[in-house]
């Protein structure tokens, strides 16, 4: 496999992140370990949207911002599920249908076309390889972790750290039965082009990556090491977190974001929420000058735990109420 396909591979496992990152091939071709990089792009497999199954009780947890002529409903997702999950809800519903608008992270997180050249330009180091930059222990759990993502560690040498962390991270939740496809945009955003809903995005995928990209050598290092340590306990941790959301169990999303931000460090706490919430919190109020109805779908951990956009909304005095 070359490397071109080694990230169009790549581009379909990150769409899951954007802890949330969210997330096609530019035709370029060089030689690497003598092997050419292909000119075609490596497209996702369609997925047919099938109906949500309603969630047991009240489901998900669902936001609402209020003021004299705007409403703003916050709702957290989770970007890639098991299929048959059931987390549909007639508040969640009713919610949707009745926003003129809706925002996401971003405005396509299965836009490859965007994906890739951002992972050629910020993920790829050839003069650095991975390898070196792990002790042989390390190395060693690369091996055996990167089939999971559907590539080995040779093929993995290539990408800077966090971009290796985010294969490691996400790949044992695909192999556990975790789809993309699946996820909560990638349903909202169907729904919406059928509406005639108009999409925005709170940030670009530039954006997501670039920050990351900018983490510091120590930070990336950190960042994968974490995921190395934990990649075998990661899909029943997600199974756990999913149950919580399903349940509207706040603490076990606070619990989740936790360890996949500060507990890492303090540094993929900023990059990952505190920072991007900070903003998106400046754009709310911004909606929140004009008038209308907006729904507004971000990763759930978003929503949880330390700088939470409810908590940073509170801090400016806007009153988030749960649904």
């Amino acid at each position: 496999m070359n490397l071109q396909i080694a990230l169009g591979r790549a581009a379909s496992r990150v769409q899951s992140i954007g802890a949330g990152m969210a997330l096609g091939l530019a035709a370029w071709a060089a030689i690497f370990a003598g092997e050419a990089y292909a000119e075609t792009p490596v497209a996702p497999t369609p997925v047919a949207l099938a109906p949500i199954a309603r969630a047991a009780g009240d489901g998900p947890p669902l936001w609402v911002v209020r003021d004299a002529d705007s409403t703003v409903y916050l709702f957290g997702t989770v970007h890639l599920l098991k299929p048959g999950t059931a987390w549909g809800s007639d508040k969640v519903d009713a919610a949707f249908d009745s926003a003129s608008d809706v925002w996401f992270e971003v405005t396509n997180p299965d836009d490859q076309a965007a994906l890739v050249p951002v992972f050629q330009q910020y993920g790829l180091s050839p003069d650095r390889p991975l390898s070196s930059w792990l002790t042989p222990d390390e190395q060693a759990t690369l091996v055996k972790a990167a089939p999971a993502a559907g590539l080995t560690a040779q093929q993995i040498d290539p990408f800077r750290p966090w971009f290796a962390a985010l294969m490691v991270a996400t790949g044992p939740l695909t192999a556990a039965g975790y789809d993309p496809a699946l996820g909560v945009e990638i349903n909202l955003r169907a729904r919406a082009l059928a509406a005639g809903k108009p999409i925005h995005g709170l940030e670009t995928i530039d954006q997501q990556i670039g920050a990351l990209a900018r983490m510091s050598d120590a930070g990336q290092m950190t960042y994968l090491r974490h995921y190395l340590k934990t990649y075998g306990t990661a899909a029943a941790e997600l199974d756990h977190a999913v149950a919580g959301w399903i349940a509207s169990d706040q603490a076990a999303l606070a619990k989740y974001a936790h360890e996949n931000g500060r507990a890492i460090s303090e540094e993929t706490h900023q990059i990952f929420m505190a920072r991007r919430n900070a903003d998106w919190a400046d754009q709310i109020e911004t909606l929140l000058k004009g008038s209308g109805t907006s729904f507004i779908a971000v990763g759930v951990g978003h929503l949880a735990g330390d700088d939470s956009l409810q908590d940073l909304l509170a801090a400016r005095g806007i009153s988030v109420i749960q649904q």
